[in-house]
């Protein structure tokens, strides 16, 4: 079986949050299956620079006024095609925001480029001797692919859109629709306008064969008003298409026995190799040693991930004998107040703006937990990290969180199945109360030890996840 995977970002080559963890993990996990799977990506510099070893495997004389080369390439594993249009791509900001941090005012045509190529490697010919027979698309930036195949020679084709996170939706002004080169049918409820104006996302849902969300409690839950964003009743219409399915996350990348960017490796069984870590994490954001736990949090600081909250807390943290250190970047409010916090606690809270991928990987394995308290939270993957290297999570019971962390409460505890702490209401209160639980159990070093070795065992692959997805794929291939 063939797939094309359509993303907008792919790690190792560009990655701004979860989804290009998924998009460039998920294809390994399914070759057991029998599914090869051919990642389209846009050219980006940082991806062109990164791929040594690229040729051209189809072209478009006029995509969206330019033209553009689709280049096929192998990294890691990953079998890519990257949609080469420069007069889009070439930009010297990130994905989606230029260097002041501002949207590109036409990223409607960036990922309408993307979507439109995706449905003509869809159709017949674009690629020689190669055709898909299932086209996965992810986010907004790519929804407009299952709509473009509707109205274009691939409508036959099934399609799979994934939400990972229904925030986002790519709505833009009616005045771009005659841009986007759609029959006059298109602008429609049936279709992609919505309230007035056009939404990508909206019409990937109305239009393609399957919806995934990355986590089953957030299936539900976009069902509703409260987590919906405005699509609930659109969903709640297609809800025998709709299906969570857990994200994974890539265990030969995040593997404490053999990752490179932690001091010193370290497994189930040998948990008190983590202490080199922790120190390094000490000398690295400048802590005072001590017997208190080290939290950590790696994340956006947005109001989402419930920043604020944590903003409310860290004064407690410090005064229980703990520790904090965060990595992340976002709202300047957020960022201010905690760095204010680092100020005012120094030697107890250290803070690193902006994203570093080792760091965070030195963070899960030295410290002894990590706060992920979101308001919701489409699937999560640092709560599965933090898993893998018995770095337990505190989280928010919400989503993909409250799927694949088992709270420490006493049947749990009694039974030995704890992996964590879930709280709610998802308020400050809340948050402080289960940062009391876990310094509560943390002062029972059996009961600490306990809980990581559990969470270490936790099955965090994509294993399962990409079984569901081969399961999906074949009936969708069965229905015809």
């Amino acid at each position: 079986m063939n797939i094309l995977s359509v993303a907008s970002e792919v790690y190792p080559l560009v990655k701004t949050g979860g989804l290009a963890d998924v998009v460039g993990a998920l294809p390994a996990a399914l070759v057991p299956h029998g599914i090869r799977t051919r990642t389209l990506v846009p050219g980006y510099p940082a991806v062109l620079q990164k791929l040594k070893k690229k040729k051209k495997v189809a072209g478009f004389d006029n995509l969206f006024g330019h033209p553009a080369s689709v280049l096929g390439a192998e990294l890691d594993g990953l079998d890519l095609l990257v949609l080469d249009q420069p007069a889009l791509y070439a930009r010297d900001g990130g994905p989606y925001l230029d260097a002041t941090g501002r949207d590109y005012p036409d990223n409607f045509r960036r990922f309408a480029a993307l979507s439109l190529a995706a449905a003509e490697i869809a159709g017949d010919n674009v690629i020689p001797s190669w055709k898909p027979d299932i086209v996965h698309v992810h986010d907004w930036q790519t929804a407009l692919t299952p709509v473009y195949m509707h109205f274009g020679a691939a409508r036959d084709t099934p399609t799979v859109m994934t939400v990972h996170n229904i925030a986002f939706q790519g709505q833009f002004g009616a005045s771009v629709f005659p841009e986007l080169g759609l029959p006059p049918e298109a602008f429609s409820m049936q279709f992609i306008e919505y309230y007035g104006d056009v939404g990508f996302l909206k019409g990937g849902l109305q239009t393609a064969t399957a919806i995934t969300t990355v986590s089953p409690s957030y299936a539900q839950e976009i069902l509703t008003p409260e987590f919906g964003m405005g699509l609930d009743g659109l969903l709640a219409s297609r809800v025998t298409d709709l299906t969570g399915i857990v994200n994974g996350i890539d265990a030969d990348t995040w593997d404490p026995q053999t990752d490179p960017h932690i001091v010193r490796h370290f497994g189930n069984g040998t948990l008190k190799q983590r202490a080199a870590n922790r120190k390094a994490l000490e000398e690295r954001f400048a802590l005072e040693k001590g017997k208190g736990p080290i939290f950590c949090v790696v994340s956006r600081l947005t109001w989402q991930k419930g920043m604020d909250l944590l903003a409310e807390v860290v004064d407690d943290i410090v005064a229980l004998g703990g520790k904090l250190v965060i990595l992340g970047s976002g709202d300047a409010a957020l960022e201010g107040t905690l760095l204010a916090a680092a100020s005012r606690h120094r030697g107890h809270i250290g803070m690193v703006t902006g994203y570093d991928e080792a760091l965070s990987h030195l963070m899960q394995a030295g410290s002894d937990a990590i706060i992920i308290p979101s308001r919701f939270e489409p699937c999560g993957l640092t709560q599965l990290y933090g898993l893998r290297y018995g770095c337990v999570p505190i989280v928010a019971r919400t989503g993909g969180l409250a799927d694949t962390i088992i709270d420490a409460n006493e049947a749990a505890l009694s039974a030995k199945v704890a992996t964590g702490f879930q709280f709610t209401p998802i308020t400050a209160g809340g948050l402080r109360l289960a940062i009391r639980r876990a310094f509560r159990a943390y002062s029972e070093p059996k009961v600490w030890a306990r809980l990581q070795n559990q969470g270490m065992k936790s099955d965090v692959s994509w294993a399962k996840s990409a079984e569901r997805y081969a399961s999906l794929y074949s009936g969708l291939l069965a229905k015809g």
